[in-house]
């Protein structure tokens, strides 16, 4: 039987959802915790996961067999947040302590235990580097190796010198190198890529089940909605407060309207609180939710704001686009390889607010140009992202590759 080991975060709802598209056919999988924390996503289904030191969770299905050392009472799941839960993160921390390349060594003891025909790194500064460290140390005795491109890995990463040259190796080493834009191939081959590229590139979550996109928000005219949804990211990349202030430049025509943030970080907490004070705007901080409940904000969303200074795809933005949200993306983030500016989109600068403003003024002034990007997007969603059209062409790639 064919193996394929993974090595990714296996929290990841995107990493989770590749996987599962691999159900159903006849090959082991296997998952390497590239952040050794003992959680994993609760929506695996038989696979094979080797912790260093675990508890094992309340939530996790029975087909997924755990590795690793295990802390609880036996026959019993343990919750986050229990005393066992806490000896494990202890015992992990120690372990660290003691050999601070413990995972590295682990991983390399895996794959020359259970042989694996591929090795799948799913993200690059986590999962692609310990990776990379094996592949340098086993060389050609090393499985084929697919190198998966996440978010901001190449396009911002590549930049910096801490990462440049790891980044480097990785191309020049991997045998197929996976990405989610056009445009990161193209970084990719200028930074040295040798291995072959993996066509056609898809979003890294793999496709969506359009039946969880539910058609009754799409029943009336987006038009009609009164609410706006923002990405509450401000980090290294995210840059959520630029929206905050593009709304406090737009009081007079949002009064109508209900701004909801969701992923919001502190800072950003911070700034809507005092925004909504200052101004009398009606902002909703949406508490850590389901995807399922995010998904439902999105249909109840005329306009979807998303802006960073790096990205790939933005998953947030695909699913927003699916549910009728006018999506307002900053040109980081291959939105250009989805819809079109102007007509499907607004794509800007990620921290110019004053084009902000003129693109919230005008998805709330253009109900027509609204509508029917509603329309155009819904249709691009279903030609380009059901997973009914994606898994088959997916689970092709694996059986050319292992093949």
């Amino acid at each position: 039987m064919k193996k394929i080991l993974f090595v990714g975060m296996a929290q990841s709802v995107h990493l989770q959802r590749w996987i599962s598209q691999l159900e159903g056919q006849d090959w082991e999988i296997h998952l390497f915790p590239s952040i050794d924390d003992g959680l994993i996503h609760t929506g695996f289904r038989h696979i094979t996961v080797y912790h260093s030191i675990f508890t094992p969770q309340p939530d996790i299905d029975s087909s997924v067999k755990e590795r690793g050392l295990r802390i609880g009472i036996p026959g019993q799941r343990t919750p986050k947040g229990s005393p066992f839960w806490f000896l494990s993160r202890l015992l992990n921390v120690i372990r660290s302590r003691l050999n601070p390349n413990y995972r590295q060594d682990d991983l390399r003891r895996i794959i020359k235990r259970i042989q694996p025909d591929i090795v799948h790194s799913v993200e690059f500064q986590q999962a692609g580097y310990i990776t990379l460290k094996i592949k340098k140390q086993l060389g050609d005795q090393f499985p084929t190796w697919i190198a998966t491109n996440y978010g901001s890995d190449i396009y911002l990463f590549g930049r910096l010198a801490e990462h440049r040259e790891r980044i480097r190796e990785i191309l020049e080493l991997c045998d197929y190198y996976d990405c989610e834009c056009e445009r990161d191939v193209t970084i990719a081959q200028e930074m040295g890529l040798r291995g072959e590229v993996i066509r056609p590139v898809f979003p890294n979550s793999g496709g969506f089940n359009m039946e969880e996109f539910d058609e009754s928000s799409r029943q009336e005219p987006v038009s009609s909605r009164k609410q706006i949804i923002l990405k509450g990211y401000q980090h290294f990349a995210g840059r959520a407060l630029v929206a905050l202030q593009a709304f406090a430049r737009c009081v007079d025509i949002l009064q109508d309207y209900t701004i909801v943030i969701y992923s919001a970080h502190p800072d950003v907490q911070i700034a809507a609180e005092l925004l909504e004070q200052d101004t009398g705007l009606k902002i909703k901080l949406l508490p850590p939710a389901s995807h399922e409940d995010i998904l439902r904000e999105f249909g109840k969303s005329r306009i979807y704001i998303g802006l960073s200074i790096s990205d790939a795809i933005s998953t947030s933005m695909l699913e927003a686009m699916t549910m009728g949200a006018f999506p307002i993306q900053s040109n980081t983030a291959c939105a250009d390889e989805w819809v079109t500016d102007g007509e499907t989109a607004l794509i800007i600068p990620p921290e110019d607010v004053d084009v902000l403003v003129n693109a919230i003024r005008t998805a709330l002034d253009d109900d027509a140009l609204v509508d029917n990007a509603a329309k155009i997007n819904l249709q691009t969603a279903r030609d380009r992202l059901d997973n009914v059209n994606i898994r088959p062409q997916i689970v092709d790639i694996y059986r050319k590759i292992l093949g």
